[in-house]
Parts: C-alpha cells; structure tokens; sequence
C-alpha cells in the first residue's frame, strides 16, 4: 500500500496515546480518519482537534462494534485499514488483582481484535488492498510478572495475528496485508511507573505510529521496537530456559512492572 492518500482508515483506541498519534499520521497522509473510543469525551475532543470522524466503541459489546461499522461505513464508503490499537492493562501481583479485571483484559485486548476484525472482515476483503494491523507487545513474546493477564492477552493477540495472516496466504486473499506491532514500552501513560528494561528506552509515540505507517506502505509483517525486541524469540530457542529466566532478571525485564501505577487504558 504505498499511498495512504484516500485510504480510508478505522483506529480502535484512537482518542489517546498511540491511537491519537496514529490518527494525526494518517490525516497528514491525505486518508480519511475515524477514531473510535469508549472514552467519548476524549473520542470527541480528539475528533474536533485533528479534523477526523468520532465513534463511540466498545470493543467488547458486539452491538457496539456492529453499530460503529454502520456508522463508519456510512460516513467512509468503504475500508481500507483497520488498526486494532484499543488496550488495557492493570498491573500488580497476580493474586491482589480482581478476576474481573484480569477477564476485561483479555476481553479488551484479545477477544476485541477478533470482534472488531471479524465485523470489518468482509469490508476489507472486497478491497483491491487492504491492511489489518494489531497492536501487540514485546511482553507478547515472554512471562511478564506483574503483568500475568495483559502479557498472556498479547500472546493471544499475536497468535491470532499469525493465524489470519497465514489463512489468508492461504486462501488466495494476499490483497489483504496483516502488520502485528510489539513495541515495548509506550510513554502514554498507561506503564507509568514501570521501569524500563536494559537496552529498551520508553518508546515516544511518535517513533512508534511512524513505524507502523510505513509499515503499512511496506507492507511489513512485523514491527518489533525497539531492536532488542527482534531477538526476543531467538534467544528464547537457543538458551535453556533456566538461563533464558535469569537473562529476564539481569536485564530487568521480570521486575519492570513491580512499580506499575499507570493508567489502566489506551
């Protein structure tokens, strides 16, 4: 997808963070923008800051998610891409955490993409091209103490990502391009208090959404920042796991969310 100019463009989480900046990227672009939130103060101020199209969502409410396409579609015509960037993470020890929030976080960041991606599916398909791009994390690839529900949850959204990309290879549909993003650490606001690991700075947004925008033009598969997160895996295949345990310790990676006090939604 080398041009964006024209593209029409959906965001989940779009009113803050990641998604705003996203948001602001693709306007510059020349795309068509809609932002969809459940913080509807914040989707609308955004909305009217950047000039784009605002939708209340819930990304866990089917009726919500069929209501926004109608609304989207109506407004667009049609979609070209689809970021799943909506998130939540509470962090703390496993056991001082309510169920209920360790459920709305695999609700919000792993059941989520599957139903928002499931109700735009058939849009994008009949596109001449059209792009999917999911918003995992490096804490997707490894055990992240302090933060069982949302690593676990983006393990899930990563192995989603895969599935579909590959099905579509599959099934002949390569028009529609899969990007699944695992940056570390994101100053949104939502990991204040987290400490950054050794060689992992706390990502600016900026960095991050202009990343994914060329990846989108690319049509990258992954976008891994910053670049220790590339050799993630392969350190996890070649080193016993014993030893793979005590690098997670060393470089700070199994202690960064003891001092989690951030926000708990994108």
């Amino acid at each position: 997808m080398r041009t964006l100019n024209g593209r029409r463009v959906l965001i989940t989480g779009g009113a803050s963070g990641l998604g705003r900046m996203l948001a602001k990227k693709f306007v510059d672009a020349g795309a068509f923008v809609g932002i969809a939130d459940l913080n509807a103060r914040a989707m609308r101020t955004t909305a009217k800051e950047l000039g784009v199209r605002g939708y209340e969502l819930d990304v866990t409410n089917p009726g919500s998610i069929q209501k926004c396409r109608k609304a989207f579609l109506a407004d667009s015509g049609h979609i070209d891409i689809l970021v799943n960037n909506a998130g939540i993470v509470f962090g703390g020890a496993f056991a001082t955490i309510p169920l209920d929030q360790h459920r709305l976080t695999f609700e919000v960041n792993a059941i989520g993409p599957v139903s928002v991606t499931h109700a735009f599916y058939k849009d994008l398909c009949a596109r001449p091209e059209a792009s999917i791009v999911f918003v995992a994390s490096a804490s997707g690839y490894i055990g992240l103490p302090n933060g069982t529900s949302y690593a676990s949850s983006k393990w899930a959204a990563i192995g989603f990502a895969e599935s579909l990309r590959l099905e579509l290879q599959e099934e002949g549909k390569r028009h529609v391009h899969v990007t699944t993003v695992c940056p570390s650490y994101i100053d949104t606001g939502m990991f204040s208090g987290a400490e950054a690991p050794l060689f992992t700075p706390m990502l600016q947004t900026e960095v991050v959404a202009d990343a994914i925008v060329k990846a989108i033009q690319t049509n990258r598969k992954f976008v891994e920042l910053p670049w220790i997160v590339r050799w993630i895996q392969t350190l996890r295949g070649l080193l016993p796991r014993s030893l793979f345990d005590r690098v997670m310790h060393v470089t700070g990676v199994s202690k960064s969310m003891s001092h989690w006090k951030g926000k708990s939604s994108s």
